[in-house]
């Protein structure tokens, strides 16, 4: 049984080999699987979830490796659409300097993802997977608006008598994506009103016109996760909110840490952790992933995710001794 399902864009990220190189001064570069459902379904598998990706690619040799390597790590790919008319997306991901990590998009027009139709989607999966995560960016442009915003409603329509369902939207903030950001902010808040969880940013949420907060007669999730970059992460729920410190680590390409914080945090619903330790787990393997390299090859396993958590509780308890 497929236990979660991450429907987004997927490609390939081309990075500089070495660290502390500019894109600029870059003549060697490394390839990896990314975009957000590469990035958080490869996160997922890694740590033991049984995982279907929803997605398109062109038909050409990155579409080819996008397949492969997520087959590799246990990931159901049948979802994935190729299009014989497209191109894979590949995104150009500048590792230096760390603080600011651009990346630039080379899409076809219009993208793979985008087309999304709902006779593509894997109509029953959704509707009984226990988790589904759903990139906000799909909202973008038509028709993978209304195929999401479809696939929201189709999961509120099924989710009772299930012991465990969480519907997920990652607001996945990519303005170059948008052909009307101005449309973003209405689009995203009826997506959210669908969803158990929302996770973003705080410029994600800034951007979108939304208040990170549970609550206010209008119908809204029952959790929000809240990332603040290297500060660290909250958890918004009726009850209030909940921060954690950051984890401090050297950055070597922030890109993909988000990622990983989603993938390690809905693993931790699924399995039934308090969702509080659950974001514990998200931010510590956000850490990890913005110490290495790339992303989808850099997703922790939970013994990389205990460890870390572990050293970082000492060091806590040494500097307040």
């Amino acid at each position: 049984m497929i236990e979660a399902v991450v429907v987004g864009r997927v490609g390939v990220d081309i990075t500089p080999a070495m660290p502390r190189t500019s894109l600029a001064a870059a003549d060697t570069f490394v390839r990896a699987v990314g975009g957000f459902a590469g990035n958080i379904g490869a996160g997922l598998a890694r740590l033991g979830i049984r995982t279907a990706v929803v997605s398109a690619v062109g038909d050409d040799g990155h579409g080819e490796h996008v397949r492969a390597f997520l087959a590799a790590e246990g990931i159901d790919v049948a979802p994935i659409v190729t299009r014989p008319d497209s191109r894979t997306q590949v995104a150009f991901v500048e590792a230096w300097p760390p603080d600011r990590f651009p990346v630039t998009f080379y899409r076809a027009t219009p993208a793979s993802e985008t087309l999304l139709t709902p006779a593509e989607l894997p109509t029953t999966l959704l509707a009984e997977a226990p988790v589904v995560v759903v990139s906000g960016a799909l909202l973008a442009s038509e028709p993978a608006r209304s195929t999401a915003l479809g696939a929201l409603e189709t999961r509120g329509a099924s989710r009772d008598g299930r012991s465990v369902s969480f519907t997920i939207l990652d607001l996945d903030w990519r303005p170059t994506l948008w052909e009307r950001p101005d449309e973003a902010p209405g689009l995203i808040e009826r997506a959210a009103a669908m969803s158990d969880v929302v996770i973003g940013s705080d410029d994600e949420f800034a951007a979108a016109g939304m208040r990170p907060e549970i609550g206010g007669g209008r119908p809204a999730p029952s959790m929000i996760v809240l990332k603040h970059g290297p500060d660290g992460v909250s958890l918004v729920t009726a009850e209030g909110r909940r921060s954690i410190a950051g984890i401090p680590v050297e950055v070597v390409c922030g890109t993909g840490s988000g990622d990983a914080l989603a993938a390690a945090f809905a693993a931790g619903l699924l399995r039934g952790v308090d969702p509080f330790v659950a974001v514990e787990r998200g931010s510590a393997a956000g850490a990890i992933v913005a110490g290495r390299l790339m992303c989808s090859t850099a997703m922790p396993t939970p013994d990389e995710i205990d460890r870390l958590l572990a050293g970082d509780a000492l060091q806590r308890q040494g500097a307040l001794s």
